[in-house]
């Protein structure tokens, strides 16, 4: 089985991980339920009395083991299917055809236009192409639909969901040193003391920012100067803290998160490929006005995509004939007109008049006598 890139890997990765992440909780809980019964066992030998009430305790906590466990069963099971579909869907790609490679790229490209759409906030656009190229079990709609409740409490300016997304994989985030739950409880501090609410904003900080002291003590600092200063003022860096310009920030670092905790790449797989083919294409010469028209980078849309990115690197250049498209090499060397215009030996010979002397630049309509051109050597 061959995977067309290195970038391509998170669509095996995200399943297979989320299948290990399954198996891992589910012997968890096998384990608690074990647990419990030799609890049960112990107890029961040792306590004559209230035996009943502690049996019932322990039944209700199993079946609530019990429940849990067939959840993740049913989760586990939708991954294993996932990873399933998806390794199959890449043995029978294989590699591209050296012919009919836009058929080949289709569904790769409809994956990537359906991810593009979720990261963009598209979920409802993104699902719908899904459903039509017959994607869903190709794309990772199902993560990005968890994640929506976050993403829009946070545009409404509520950190409970995500509060509550953090409390469910607080473990998962704490080995990644995660920021995120620090940051919401600063915002929600911050909240309390935009609502002129100071008594709460004290009480808040020391249930929830007191345990940061050790790790985040310059930002707490700060944050409690707050406590001195109103919203409006203009003072550095009070004024940042109060801006509301956080609240997209925290969504950037929720997704950062998001997609850390699922193996998903931080950019959209669209960004990356259309970001590589521009920079491949390019160079000093696409911003002249000469440019040629059959260059994509001349148009100026492409040229605004490619503000930011690098040159493309050439070590050894290559020179292309405009009249075959053939590579001039020592097998069909570039002949030089007087006015400098250059084409191959092929298209002289293709573009010589019938008196076998005379040619003629198809690009000016120069004429000139063929024993005229010159043979130019490449180093």
């Amino acid at each position: 089985m061959a995977v067309p890139d290195s970038v391509e890997t998170s669509l095996v990765r995200v399943p297979y991980e989320a299948l290990k992440r399954s198996s891992r909780e589910r012997k968890h809980v096998v384990e608690e339920i074990a647990a419990l019964l030799d609890t049960l066992k112990l107890e029961a030998l040792t306590q004559e009395q209230g035996l009943e009430a502690l049996l019932e305790s322990l039944i209700q906590r199993v079946q609530s083991l019990i429940q849990k466990s067939a959840e993740l069963g049913e989760a586990e099971e939708a991954d294993a299917q996932r990873c399933r579909i998806r390794l199959q869907h890449l043995v029978s790609a294989g590699l591209p055809p050296k012919e009919h490679t836009v058929e080949w790229n289709r569904t790769r490209l409809d994956r990537l236009l359906a991810d593009h759409l979720m990261r963009a906030g598209c979920a409802a656009t993104a699902s719908q192409l899904a459903d039509e190229c017959q994607l869903k079990d190709l794309v990772d709609i199902h993560i990005f639909q968890e994640a929506s409740p976050v993403i829009e409490g946070l545009r409404k300016h509520d950190c409970a969901a995500a509060l509550a997304w953090c409390q469910g994989n607080h473990v998962k985030l704490r080995k990644a040193k995660s920021r995120l739950e620090f940051k919401l409880r600063m915002q929600e501090f911050v909240e309390l003391i935009r609502a002129d609410n100071l008594l709460a904003a004290v009480s808040y900080a020391q249930k929830y920012l007191a345990c940061y002291g050790s790790s985040h003590m310059a930002e707490l600092q700060q944050a409690a100067a707050l406590l001195a200063f109103r919203v409006g003022t203009g003072c550095h860096p009070y004024a940042a803290l109060l801006s509301e310009d956080r609240w997209p920030a925290l969504q950037n670092l929720f997704l950062q998160d998001l997609f850390r905790l699922h193996h998903q790449p931080p950019r959209s797989l669209l960004d990356i490929h259309l970001q590589a083919g521009l920079s491949a294409m390019k160079t000093p010469h696409s911003y002249r006005n000469n440019a040629s028209k059959e260059d994509p980078m001349h148009h100026e849309a492409f040229q605004r995509l490619a503000e930011g990115l690098p040159r493309a690197k050439h070590v050894h250049s290559k020179l292309v004939c405009h009249v075959t498209g053939q590579m001039m090499d020592e097998h069909n060397l570039p002949m030089v007109m007087p006015n400098g215009t250059v084409y191959s030996e092929a298209a002289v010979k293709l573009l010589t008049r019938p008196d076998g002397h005379t040619f003629m630049c198809p690009k000016t309509g120069v004429t000139c006598n063929v024993s005229d051109l010159q043979r130019a050597f490449m180093p």
